[in-house]
Order: C-alpha cells, then structure tokens, then sequence
C-alpha cells in the first residue's frame, strides 16, 4: 500500500481543476479524445534566486498515475454540477467514459535528486489527449512543490557543509499534506531528520526532538526541569536552554549532564532557539568544553535559511546541528515553483507527429516544440552542459548548442564527449516500468549531483549561469514554427517535422 493509499482513503481523481475535465468532455464531443498527444512539464525561473533546482516529488506523481479512478462517488458529483442554463454540465455517456477510462500514458521523467535548469523538460507524458490533458494539474500539484522544498533543503545543507540539518517545520507547513511532502523532499535535497512523526514512518526519514519551552515553565526551577527530562528520557536530552538566561541554562544543562554521566547515559546536547546565536554558540561551547562535554552537540533554531546560516558561520558560530523550519517547509521566499505543462505535439494514432507551440509577446513564455529530450554533457568529474533536443529528429556526435534567448551564441559540444539522457521511460501504456530509488538514495543522488557543477552555479548571489541550450537544428524548427505561426508562411504548424 502506497502512502497516498495510507493517508487518503477516497478516491483523488478529483484532485483537479474542473477545466481539466470540461476539456476531457469537449475531446470527447468532439470525437478527438483519442488523438495522441505530448505535454512537457517544466519551468521558468530557478527559486529563490538561485542557479539551480533540484527535481523531487515524482514517486508520488507515480503513486498516482497508478492508482488513479473516478469512482462512483466521483461521478455522482461530476453529475450533479450545473451548466449556466441549470442543466448538467457532464452527460451520462462522458461519465460512462470516465467510468470505464484505461490509463494508457507513456511517461518519460527525470529521476528524484537530478539537478535540473529552466525550460528543460522535467516530465513527459504522450497517449490519447484526454487522459494528458487529466493528468495536468495533479502533475503539477505533485511535482512543483516538492521540487521547491527540495530546492531550497539543498541551498541550506551545502551552507551547512559537513554538519547536520534536521527539519522542524510541520507546525508552519501548509496543512498536513503541505508538512508531509516539504518533509520528504527536505530529505531529498540534504536534510538529515525531520521532526515529523508520520513522515518518519511513512518515508523512513531519521526522527528528532528534545522538549518545548513549556516543559521547562512547568517546573518550579530550570534545573529541576532538566533533572526532571533526563529522568524520563535518559537517552534523548537535548536541553533546551534558552527559557530564562541562555548561558545560564548551559551551566545547569551542564549540572543534569554530570547526573545523567553518573546513572551511565550522555547528554546529547543543548539547543539555542533565540537571541544572539552566533555569541551564544561559542560562549556555550566554551561552557560545555571546560566542562567536560566535549562532545555535547549545540544545535541551533529560530527563523533559519541558508543566507542566516551563511551570515552566522561567518561570525564564528558554534553549531553542530541546524533545526530549520518555516522558511524552509514554506519555500520562503519563494510559495511556488511555477511549474507549466504544455501541448507540443498531436496525432492522429499511426501517423507522424504534428508539431505544436505556444506564442507570446513573452519570450520567456514561447514553449518548445516537439518530443523533447535533455542530454547532460560532461568531462572528467564536472558537468559541462545540458543540450534539449527534438527526439524524434535525434542528435549528433558533435551537436551545437544555440542559447534560445541569443541566437549568436553557440557553443560545439566536442565529439566523445560523455553524455546522460535525463528523462528515462517510467510508464510504458499506463503500466510502470521504473522503480523508484529509496529515500535515502535520493537524498545520496542530489548530493553528488550538485558536486559535478561549478561552485559559481551553487553560490547564492549572482549565481552563474549554467549552460543550457537548444540543438542548433531544434532552434531552427523552432524558429520557423514560430515565423508560420506569426504569418510569415501560413500552414507549417500543420506540417510534421522535417525529415
């Protein structure tokens, strides 16, 4: 049993916008809701100013491609909604062919933990134009929040280096659902625990926690309080010291450590949750070293991100530990990816693929065409560069790359070079084909993902630029698909693609 199955009883078929399935209806009046289609999802911008993203949320997205189903209760409502005339909207034929709908996409996806870049396709899904055109907004749903949470999860674990960051934020998450996926792709993009329960047996995720503030104002004295925990808890004290008077909540941390030692267990740590966290760090350092708790953990909380962890490490902070929460479950500053999903291919079942786009006085918002395929170059330990290209049209041993946003820059990819397709098959006629890693890879993959590019990509002011581009016969089909679709040659959309 899936999680989705574990924590949603019903049916999430109507996890959907309604536009989704009115144009489900009208393919079907119209007798084309079994031509064949393409949509590519992708986005824009990189969050958070970066220069990356890191992809994440697919084995949910895969959870439900397999799984889901109107059921009766579905269609009871679909029926019961009114036209603007007061007659149902749906009739009974189309909610027979809800009913009796085979899911028969292929799905072509980047693996969980890839770094990925704007406008490279994260996902591709081709079959009959009803069932794509179904699957938009749940895709979506899926698949851009957790890439953002996992984004910014990976921002903070590479400032954070070598020490650990443990999630803290189900109590600012967006609901429950919002808590359990900003946990999971947290751990995805670096972090090393979570403070969620339910993630943790759902997922597998290392659980962590010490006690609240409330604990400590529930006891007469502070020591008392400690004293108290570590009775109850001998193998979890985490004190947390910053109720009354920071420092002096190290010393009696320090007392209740000396008794825990005594009975034959060990302070884990002490935890700073306000206040001047750079001085703080290092005078409680001192404190638990000259006492002889060397190796007592500090671990930090309070409003954390990478730019605060950045600006702490840089006074000299003394933290073993980073408890982040909000503005990481939130994706602060950031509340969405902005994720798209757009047709870029038609046909009818047997003949060739008619290729499509999208235009706009936006450059930025002009979509690419074709079945769309991203090859990653790279040499030695570093990667180089990331090519889309038409799949169909396929590519060479020496392919040039043309900025789409520039045409007069290009760049030649040597022949030999290594190379890695990034989408790989994961639903084959509706039926899975792929298995997802473990978490615990996941977590493993971004990390040594982000390792193979330039530090520059990496930085969070002013990142570089890695570069992306289009096959340079790719951006010429582009090119004249957009001058026809313009006016300047009238009927080329309606054409395939080059031979």
């Amino acid at each position: 049993m899936t999680y989705l199955d574990r924590l949603y009883r019903d049916s999430l078929a109507l996890a959907n916008d309604l536009y989704q399935v009115t144009m489900a209806c009208a393919y079907w009046r119209s007798g084309t809701h079994d031509k064949e289609a393409a949509f590519h999802l992708y986005f824009r911008n990189n969050p958070f100013g970066g220069g990356f993203t890191v992809a994440c949320g697919l084995e949910p997205a895969m959870e439900y491609l397999a799984g889901v189903r109107f059921s009766g209760e579905d269609l009871a409502y679909l029926a019961e909604l009114p036209g603007n005339d007061g007659a149902p909207l749906f009739a009974e034929d189309f909610l027979a062919h809800l009913r009796d709908l085979e899911w028969s996409c292929d799905v072509e996806a980047v693996p969980e933990g890839t770094v990925v870049f704007p406008f490279e396709p994260v996902l591709r899904v081709t079959g009959p134009i009803d069932q794509c055109q179904l699957l938009e907004t749940p895709l979506l749903n899926l698949l851009n929040f957790q890439s953002l949470i996992a984004t910014k999860a990976a921002r903070v674990a590479l400032v954070a280096g070598e020490q650990e960051v443990v999630e803290f934020g189900l109590r600012r998450a967006q609901g429950l659902d919002g808590g359990l996926s900003a946990s999971r792709a947290a751990h995805v993009g670096g972090c090393a625990a979570t403070s969620n329960l339910l993630a943790g047996k759902l997922f597998g995720i290392p659980v962590r926690g010490t006690h609240a503030h409330s604990w400590v104002q529930s006891f007469d004295s502070e020591i008392e309080a400690f004293d108290a925990y570590a009775e109850a808890m001998p193998n979890n004290c985490v004190f947390l010291v910053d109720t009354y008077e920071s420092l002096q909540g190290v010393r009696h941390a320090v007392e209740a450590g000396r008794r825990l030692r005594r009975r034959g267990h060990e302070m884990i740590g002490i935890r700073l949750d306000s206040g001047d966290l750079a001085y703080l760090s290092r005078e409680a350092r001192k404190i638990l070293d000259e006492s002889g708790f060397p190796g007592a953990l500090i671990l930090a909380s309070n409003q954390l991100d990478e730019h605060v962890i950045a600006s702490l490490e840089q006074q000299g902070a003394k933290v073993d530990v980073w408890g982040v929460g909000t503005r990481l479950v939130s994706g602060h500053p950031d509340p969405a990816l902005g994720g798209v999903y757009k047709l870029t291919a038609v046909r009818r079942r047997g003949d060739a693929w008619q290729y499509r786009l999208k235009l706009s006085e936006q450059v930025s918002k002009i979509s690419n065409p074709g079945l769309q395929q991203v090859r990653r170059y790279r040499a030695g330990g570093e990667f180089l560069a990331d090519v889309i290209y038409d799949e169909q049209s396929g590519i060479g041993e020496a392919p040039v790359m043309v900025d789409p946003f520039d045409m007069t820059r290009r760049r030649t990819i040597p022949a030999g070079t290594a190379w890695e397709d990034l989408l790989v098959p994961v639903f084959r006629g509706g039926r899975r084909v792929y298995d997802p890693p473990p978490l615990a890879a996941l977590r493993r993959r971004t990390t040594a993902q982000l390792a193979g590019f330039h530090e520059g990509i990496k930085r969070f002011i002013h990142p570089h630029q890695y570069p992306v581009g289009l096959e340079a016969c790719y951006f010429d089909l582009k090119t004249r698909l957009i001058l026809e679709a313009r006016g300047a040659a009238p009927g080329l959309l309606a054409r395939t693609r080059p031979e």
